[in-house]
């Protein structure tokens, strides 16, 4: 009876716990809501003038050949974003910091993906993330370009362009970030947005190393003619099977590889570049 009793009066202390640890997290999402709603407008001016006598401040910033990152756009911005081939826009503002509506996408051919995310301390859900992520790649491989957006284009957007370059351009959360920093360097991640980045990198590793495939890479003594460190004649083929990678991956690694042993330079994607852009 006593041990009973005794259980229970820890079973009751966790629960209490739990609730005043959620009470504090729901009375902290209040109080940056709160903030983020006075502060929306005047951070919003204070960048539209930033904008318009700092040339190095730019609306938004070209990071991949498909892919934009930058602040919230106005109604006038969009027939400008589908000029520059934007087929797609993802939004990571709440309903009051939204500028542009869902319509005025669609009437100019814009598929257009909300996911609403407190500003300043908070960061999308891994659900979320994904479904960006995605987004991302069906309009990129159709050849459209997306423009990823936030208030400022600083950390809830960030977030959602780092964990795609981490899935499939194959960067670590830091290269990826340093890479951002300098398309853009006035990006900031709040400590929650960095770890649902380092979270994401992590979940994918997971995957990979629990999904294991059959593909193998032949290279014959012909694939390696004209390189330095050809193979001994007694052998004319390596054969390396069974590699738990994907294949694409791999074939990047030893087209670098082989790059590498002819020539000096890596190897890295070519983007094309789009005009600076500033707010009007």
């Amino acid at each position: 009876m006593k041990i009973e009793d005794l259980e229970d009066i820890e079973s009751d202390g966790k629960d209490s716990l739990v609730r005043r640890q959620i009470v504090r997290v729901d009375a902290k999402r209040a109080l940056v809501g709160a903030g983020a709603r006075i502060l929306f407008y005047p951070t919003l001016l204070y960048n539209v003038f930033r904008n318009k006598i700092q040339a190095e401040f730019r609306w938004w910033d070209e990071v991949d050949q498909f892919l934009l990152l930058g602040a919230v756009p106005f109604p006038k911005d969009v027939p400008r974003l589908k000029q520059l081939g934007v087929g797609g826009v993802i939004t990571l503002n709440e309903p009051y910091e939204t500028l542009v509506p869902t319509s005025l996408y669609h009437a100019h051919g814009i598929d257009h993906l909300v996911i609403p995310t407190r500003d300043y301390l908070f960061a999308p859900s891994l659900v979320d993330i994904s479904r960006a992520v995605d987004f991302i790649h069906r309009n990129a491989s159709s050849g459209k370009t997306t423009y990823v957006h936030c208030k400022a284009g600083r950390g809830r957007s960030t977030t959602i362009v780092l964990c795609y370059l981490v899935e499939y351009k194959h960067m670590t959360p830091a290269a990826a970030l340093e890479y951002v920093r300098f398309r853009r360097p006035r990006v900031l991640l709040a400590p929650s947005q960095w770890k649902a980045v380092q979270d994401y990198g992590k979940r994918r590793l997971d995957s990979y190393a629990h999904s294991p495939s059959g593909d193998g890479v032949l290279i014959t003594k012909a694939d390696l003619e004209g390189y330095y460190g050809t193979c001994d004649d007694a052998r004319n083929e390596l054969t390396l099977a069974s590699i738990s990678v994907k294949a694409r991956p791999m074939i990047e690694k030893l087209s670098c590889l082989f790059a590498s042993l002819k020539v000096s330079g890596g190897c890295g994607p070519v983007t094309r570049r789009l005009p600076a852009i500033r707010a009007y």
